[in-house]
């Protein structure tokens, strides 16, 4: 690690793909939650909550130090706004949204009716998280240095457009499968994130 680009690199990667470990392991021990039924964001709720957002928060503040990286190595102006945007929509997607779609255990199966000043920020957090990544990919087709990160690129832009369609879907329809349908969006994407990260900082 020669230089503080390549540490604040290497932390952006980190907590990508940290985020994603925490998401698993509560997924799993939480009693009343399912992976496939609930969205990530319930796991800021009942007791345990305090660990998802703390995860928001770390995971996002390290995706914001790896967009610096990206700026401090001269990949590319954009492509790092476009990260800082990404990771400061997560930051403020520690605020938690409302308890529903039975979610934690107890609470209503349907929407809230009205929703708490908490919720309504989670919720335009949660649009600058899930449009700033295909934007965020978008913009590294033409700004990463080597041809095959660009074909990459390339193709998670088309999943991504293709993936969050299937997700806004479900979350409207009230799918049993909202939680799979928002997972198969985000675990890909931020890997990706993280790898693009660990490439850069390789490079």
């Amino acid at each position: 690690m020669g230089n503080i680009e390549d540490f604040l690199l290497w932390v952006g990667a980190a907590g990508s793909s940290g985020f994603l470990a925490v998401v698993l392991i509560e997924g799993w021990m939480r009693p009343g939650y399912s992976p496939v039924r609930h969205p990530v964001s319930a796991l800021a709720l009942s007791p345990r909550g305090w660990i998802q957002v703390v995860n928001f928060a770390v995971a996002g503040l390290a995706i914001i130090a790896g967009g610096i990286g990206v700026l401090l190595q001269g990949t590319g102006l954009v492509l790092a706004l476009s990260i800082m945007v990404f990771g400061s929509g997560l930051v403020c997607s520690a605020f938690p949204m409302d308890p529903s779609r039975g979610y934690p255990p107890g609470a209503p199966e349907g929407d809230p009716t009205q929703q708490s000043w908490h919720h309504r920020i989670h919720d335009h957090a949660g649009a600058v998280v899930f449009f700033s990544l295909p934007v965020v990919a978008v913009v590294a087709v033409f700004v990463l240095p080597v041809w095959w990160m660009k074909l990459i690129a390339g193709a998670m832009t088309a999943f991504l457009s293709v993936s969050i369609y299937f997700w806004d879907q479900a979350w409207q329809n009230d799918s049993p499968r909202t939680g799979l349908a928002q997972r198969v969006f985000i675990f890909p994407g931020w890997l990706w994130v993280a790898s693009v990260f660990s490439v850069l900082a390789i490079e």
